[in-house]
Order: C-alpha cells, then sequence, then structure tokens
C-alpha cells in the first residue's frame, strides 16, 4: 500500500520522523467517540439531503451505477455565504520562517476541545489515480456541513473495495495518511478571515472557520503535492491531454490559475479530434519516468459559462454558490453563469470526458504556461531550458473571483510561480525540476497569453486553433524581435510589432519586472523563495540584449 495507515508498535515513539505535535493532534481527533467513519458514497449522498439548507434539484445524476450511487440521486445544491472562493490570508504553513509551531498547537489543541460536543463525520479517499502514485486520505467535517463531505467524497476517489485492493498494490512510500480536520464553525479574535494550517512535512492540515469546500480540496492537494515532490514528482498545478493523430501522439501540459483558460484549453476538443484528458486541475509527473498521473477523478469547475441548458449541466453532482429557479414544468434548475454571485462552482463527474484517463505512460511533449501579460502575443515559444523554468517561476496571471480578494485585486497583474499558490516546499525546487524536464526530457514550452495583445482581446477560438496548429506540428515560429531566445506564432488577427522600439521598451520592462520579483522572493522568509543565481543572470543578459 502506498501510504502508511497502521504503525508497527515499536515504531510509534519521538524518535519517527512520521510524527509531529500538530500530526498528532489532529489525527487523534479522528478516533473521538463523537465521530462516526462514512464509508459508502450512498450514505454521504442520504446524509447530505437531509443537511439544512440543501437543496435537492430535479436534475438527474447520470452514471450512478458506476458512481455507487443511488438510482434516484439528484444534483445536490449547498451555498455559503459571504465567502465564495478560497481565502489565502487564511493559510499558514508549519516550518515556512516566520511560522511558530508552539503558537499553532495550542490554537489547534483548543479549536479541537471546543468541537467536541459535536458530532464529526469521517471520510477516506484516495488521492492519484494510479498504482505509481496513490496516498490515502482523511477528512473530518462537523454535522452540518454534510454537502462539504459528500462533494469531498465525489471529488477524490472514495474508497471502496476494489478500490481498497488496487491501492494495496500500489507503490509504496515510508508516509503515513493523509489527515484534514475541518470545523467551519470555528471563531477566533485573532483569525478573521479563518486559519488553513498546514503541517505538510507530516501530511496534516487544519481548516477551520471556512465554508467554502474549495479549501478542502486545496488543502488536500497542498499535501499531496508535497508528498509528491518529496518522492521523485513534480507537483502540477494545471491541466493535461493527449492528442491521438493517425500519425502521431501529442502530449501538452497546461498551466494557470482560475479563470485563465486552464479548464477550457484541456478539455476542449474538434469535432474530428481523438483528445485523452488526464485532469483540468491537478497531476503529478514522474521525474524518472516522465509518466503523469490525475489526482482526482472528478472536476471542481466553475459554472459561470454553463447556460442553464447546457448538456454539461448533465454530468453536475453537486453545486456551491449557484442560484435555483422553477422551469416552466415546475422543476428546480440551476441558475448559473454566475449571476447570483462570483464563482459558483460544480463537482462534475469524470464522463464529461469522452476518453478519460488517469495515468499517462508517454512523456510530455510541451508546457504551457497561461498568462494574462499584454507584453505577449497569443503564442510565444521559449526556445532554452533556463528561460522557459524562469517564465514558469515568473508566471503572470490575472486573481479572479476564485479567490477571496479585495475588490481592487481582482484583474490585478500579479506573479504566481508554475501557477501554484498552493506550494509549500522551496521555489527553488520546482525551477530545478521543470528545467530538468525541458533539459532532460526534450520537452518544449510555450506561452500562451489568453488575455489581450494591442489592446485586442485573445479569444478561446484563436488559443485553441494555436494549440492544435502546434500539436499537429504545423506551427511555424518566427524570432521575437531581438530575442532569438523566443519566437512567436504569426496569426493574422494581431499585428507584428516586435522590431518597434515602443515593443521593445514594453518587453524591457516586463523582463525587468521578473527580474526584480525575482530578486525581492530572494530576500523573503530567510530564502524560502531564491532560485539559483543563473535565472537573474540569464535576464540581465537579455535585457542588455534589447538595450543594444
Amino acid at each position: 500500500m502506498s501510504t502508511i495507515s497502521g504503525h508497527q508498535q515499536a515504531t510509534i515513539n519521538s524518535n519517527s520522523s512520521l510524527f509531529s505535535s500538530i500530526r498528532v493532534i489532529i489525527e487523534t481527533a479522528f478516533y473521538g467517540n463523537n465521530v462516526q467513519l462514512i464509508d459508502h458514497l450512498a450514505q454521504a449522498y442520504q446524509l447530505a439531503t437531509k443537511s439544512p439548507g440543501t437543496i435537492i434539484t430535479d436534475l438527474a445524476v447520470s452514471h450512478t451505477e458506476e458512481l455507487k450511487l443511488p438510482k434516484d440521486s439528484k444534483v445536490l445544491v449547498f451555498n455559503d455565504g459571504e465567502i465564495v472562493g478560497r481565502t489565502a490570508a487564511a493559510r499558514r504553513v508549519i516550518g515556512e520562517p516566520g511560522i511558530s509551531q508552539v503558537k499553532y498547537e495550542k490554537i489547534l489543541r483548543e479549536a479541537i476541545y471546543q468541537s467536541r460536543t459535536r458530532q464529526f463525520y469521517h471520510g477516506e479517499v484516495i488521492v492519484g489515480l494510479d498504482q505509481e502514485f496513490s496516498v490515502k486520505s482523511h477528512v473530518l467535517i462537523p454535522e452540518g456541513f454534510e454537502n462539504n463531505l459528500y462533494s469531498y467524497l465525489l471529488n477524490f476517489q472514495v474508497l471502496t473495495a476494489e478500490i481498497e485492493t488496487d491501492y494495496q498494490h500500489s507503490q509504496t512510500y515510508d508516509e503515513g495518511d493523509l489527515y484534514i480536520f475541518a470545523d467551519p464553525e470555528w471563531q477566533h479574535p485573532a483569525f478573521p478571515d479563518g486559519l488553513v494550517l498546514i503541517d505538510a512535512t507530516h501530511n496534516v492540515a487544519a481548516v477551520l472557520g471556512l465554508r467554502y469546500f474549495g479549501e478542502l480540496k486545496k488543502a488536500t492537494l497542498t499535501l499531496a503535492w508535497a508528498l509528491a515532490n518529496r518522492n521523485g514528482f513534480i507537483a502540477c498545478h494545471g491541466g493535461l491531454k493527449q492528442y491521438q493523430f493517425p500519425t502521431h501522439h501529442y502530449t501538452m501540459a497546461v498551466f494557470g490559475l482560475s479563470g485563465s483558460g486552464k479548464s477550457t484549453i484541456t478539455l476542449a476538443r474538434r469535432a474530428d479530434d481523438v483528445v485523452t484528458v488526464l485532469h483540468d486541475d491537478a497531476f503529478v509527473i514522474s521525474k524518472t519516468k516522465g509518466s503523469t498521473t490525475a489526482l482526482e477523478p472528478a472536476y471542481f469547475d466553475k459554472t459561470q459559462d454553463y447556460a442553464s441548458d447546457d448538456p454539461t449541466i448533465t454530468s453536475f453532482l453537486t453545486c456551491q454558490n449557484v442560484g435555483v429557479t422553477l422551469n416552466d414544468s415546475g422543476k428546480k434548475v440551476l441558475v448559473t453563469e454566475d449571476i447570483r454571485n462570483g464563482n459558483g462552482r460544480a463537482i462534475k463527474s469524470r464522463f464529461v470526458t469522452p476518453n478519460r484517463v488517469d495515468h499517462l505512460d508517454d512523456k510530455i511533449d510541451a508546457v504551457f504556461w497561461i498568462m494574462k501579460d499584454d507584453v505577449f502575443p497569443p503564442v510565444v515559444k521559449i526556445n532554452n531550458p533556463i528561460l522557459a523554468a524562469i517564465f514558469g517561476a515568473t508566471l503572470a496571471t490575472k486573481r479572479s473571483s476564485a479567490e477571496n480578494i479585495r475588490n481592487e485585486e481582482v484583474d490585478q497583474l500579479v506573479f504566481v510561480p508554475y501557477a501554484n499558490p498552493f506550494r509549500v516546499y522551496p521555489l527553488a525546487e520546482d525551477y530545478q525540476a521543470f528545467k530538468e524536464l525541458f533539459e532532460q526530457q526534450g520537452t518544449d514550452c510555450y506561452i500562451l497569453n489568453t488575455g489581450f495583445f494591442d489592446q485586442k482581446k485573445i479569444t478561446p477560438e484563436i488559443t485553441l486553433r494555436s494549440v492544435e496548429a502546434i500539436a499537429k506540428k504545423q506551427a511555424q515560429f518566427l524570432p521575437l524581435g531581438k530575442l532569438t531566445e523566443l519566437s512567436y506564432l504569426p496569426i493574422a488577427e494581431f499585428p507584428e510589432p516586435f522590431n518597434e522600439a515602443t515593443y521593445q521598451e514594453h518587453l524591457y520592462q516586463r523582463l525587468t519586472s521578473r527580474n526584480q520579483f525575482i530578486q525581492e522572493q530572494a530576500e523573503l522568509l530567510g530564502g524560502y523563495h531564491e532560485l539559483p543565481t543563473e535565472a537573474t543572470k540569464y535576464l540581465e543578459r537579455l535585457l542588455k540584449k534589447l538595450k543594444k
């Protein structure tokens, strides 16, 4: 089996690297007499239907037999209050400079003590859908939040007898199971935004004072990605798919934050294409084999792009923060398109994508960094492994309603390394891993601008058309002005001002911003985000070229 659920008696001591105070505090809560194990998805569904505030729509769940759900299951809706997105300000990571473990031990012990009079539900899932990478995760959620429990078991792979047998034969890691304790009703005057406490080294987390389901999902992925990083994998917050043409296969990964187009690019296919989808949000790459494994069977996607009669809705299992109304037949149906609020979400079953797979042995042909940086034309190819890793570390994007942020921060251009705000290990480890992917495995690298260029919107159609041309090996690139390390794909709808002085100055400013970002990160948290000196030296060399 992959991770350790039960320890040999002689190994349960203070010398074991598998234990920490934070881990022991969290795991111990799972064995209280106020905890009920939920070991069937149908049981979780029934609990969710009876939970106060649940809306049982008249939309039938499809593929109930394969999902191990009652045949008459309906799509369930549960809506939060003011907060409908992730709250980055709530995260605290044990082991990061400036984070006092002793301080948070006390807070955590008190939080769990205060929760003792309430009923909790214990759910078990598998994260990682192939024997190459597969870990067990446990979640503890209180009564009143059964919808989050049900969605959690749907989003990840719920443990069944068949899955348990397969799991027992998966790659073994000297790591303990993942444990996540959640109490959305927790309050603390020092943490008005709630608290997400992560001890990634020991595979545990606590999500306190936060109702949004995405906090549970990302806390779990945070732990799984960190475990993967320690055990020979590249952690990926992105999508991966494979084109299967008559002459060749083309496997591509796209990296971007919510709202950047990551899911659209990953899940899109033209009528005559044969496309295999791994996942649109979370996977890992084997550093030795180049193979890829999805972490989740389902999809937790925005509903803003789906009209109420969109056929995709037939794949919905649960919805969060969306509206409900009656249609002309008196049936309760969804009000989507973010009419109620921003960041409406749905758990979609794996059956929304034909040709869905959980693992691919083929190596990745290309990585695409999705950016909304108006200095770049729609598609840019990066012709150097160091520069490709640098652009991943300085991935420029805009914040969206998926995050609980101030209004003035929405649509603000920010750098989010490798599109993964959930990284809990030194940034240099991701830099080195991706650099080796480009150098040693021959993976190409591109930038996709899904925002604006020359004040003109780059539409999804343009992006998808360009990606397909690259996959079919029909794309011809030209040098991007003075920088031969970058080349662009000519597109008729957009100008080519790359040799003009004004454009060169704009590019100079953006590369300077990236260089400054890398230098600023090196000064934070005692070098926790520091990159190798080759990164700044390389950017400085490019800046000199632009000034000649």
